[in-house]
């Protein structure tokens, strides 16, 4: 039992409040002899929710079994309790038998699932994806990458107008895996295309896609208008000018918004030369770009760092921080009966923030993966 701390429920907060854990649930009623953990002054928040993840703690979902469990273990330290691996673009026999390997970490409960950020995207806005590699969104390369998951596959990021791009919405959406628009050099009229045709999620919206123009309004504009896309942001920093992540809240409101961390191997490490897939990248002050090029090459961001910016610099509400960053990601990922909020009879996974929203306990299914911290 977790008492006097500032819980966040789906509908309020209630001040000096109490949490109870029973095996590797939320109760309503605290067992008998329960131990009693006065966390007073503090916040008890959902576990976070990444749904666009490529690494940490020196380690990339690209890895071995042991380096990709060594990211994971990384962002759970810093309040991320359940997370999709997202792989970069790659040869599609290697994206194939990574997606092999991933699926395996799935069924073990390690991670989520899986998302394939490219190849299918566009080389005019490629970003930290090689080229050469890139290709169309051809169906059956689609199927091959889904059918090499093993029913983890839970989001395709695609420029959906390139050729095969809408049937590839389509076929995805039939396979109930989220199809994604990023990385896209879409007119308005494309978006609202692909929306129609199934896509529901905006790929890190603002980055790698044409900027808002009065006459050309872009993908953005139909992205955020559309009450069927949850839009990701990377709250950095860096990604972002406050002012647009400030646009995208006003106009898709905290239900449409999903931070996420679209972070890189050297995320909970430091500065530093990493790989991200076959593409060499210099962190410097926490930035990484290409060394090849200069263009941003993901984050090093985690999503303890993403909460605390979005309540302290964009002053949004405690609670639509934690709509963005646990209930809307669950809901994308058809988790919400089990994650995403604090409930009885949901998964124990909780993080305990102090007064300055940084992480003094995380816990997962019941297990602190870090015991609080207290004075």
């Amino acid at each position: 039992m977790l008492t006097g701390a500032h819980v966040v429920l789906p509908t309020k907060t209630v001040r000096n409040g109490r949490l109870a854990v029973d095996g590797t649930r939320i109760t309503a009623t605290a067992p008998a002899g329960a131990r009693i953990i006065d966390v007073t002054g503090h916040w008890l928040v959902p576990g976070f929710v990444d749904i666009h993840n490529h690494g940490g703690g020196g380690a990339a979902f690209s890895g071995t079994a042991e380096e990709i469990l060594t990211a994971v273990h990384t962002h759970r330290r810093h309040g991320t309790t359940t997370l999709v691996a997202s792989m970069v673009t790659d040869e599609m026999d290697l994206l194939a038998r990574q997606a092999g390997l991933l699926s395996e970490l799935a069924e073990q409960g390690e991670i989520a699932g899986i998302h394939f950020e490219g190849p299918f995207i566009s080389p005019c806005r490629k970003g930290a994806h090689a080229e050469e590699l890139l290709r169309d969104p051809d169906p059956a390369d689609v199927r091959k990458l889904i059918d090499a998951a093993r029913g983890k596959a839970k989001m395709v990021t695609l420029a959906t107008e390139l050729p095969g791009g809408i049937d590839s919405v389509r076929l995805l959406a039939e396979h109930g895996v989220i199809a994604a628009i990023g990385h896209t050099d879409a007119s308005y009229e494309q978006t609202v295309d692909a929306i129609d045709a199934g896509a529901t999620v905006a790929t890190h919206l603002f980055n790698a896609m044409p900027g808002l123009n009065h006459r050309t309004p872009g993908p953005i504009a139909a992205l955020l208008e559309d009450e069927r896309v949850t839009v990701e942001l990377i709250n950095d920093g860096t990604h972002l000018h406050p002012a647009a992540l400030e646009l995208a809240f006003r106009h898709a409101g905290a239900g449409r918004v999903a931070f996420i961390t679209d972070a890189m191997d050297a995320a909970g490490i430091g500065d530093g030369r990493y790989m991200l897939g076959p593409m060499e990248v210099e962190v410097s002050d926490g930035v990484a770009r290409l060394v090849h090029g200069g263009s941003i090459a993901g984050s090093t961001l985690t999503l303890d760092r993403a909460f605390r910016r979005a309540v302290t610099v964009d002053r949004l509400p405690v609670e639509d921080a934690v709509t963005a960053l646990s209930a809307n990601p669950a809901r994308l990922l058809g988790l919400s009966d089990r994650i995403g909020s604090l409930e009885p009879g949901k998964d124990a996974d909780l993080v305990l923030l102090d007064a300055d929203f940084r992480v003094k306990g995380v816990m997962r299914r019941g297990e602190w993966v870090v015991a609080p911290q207290l004075p």
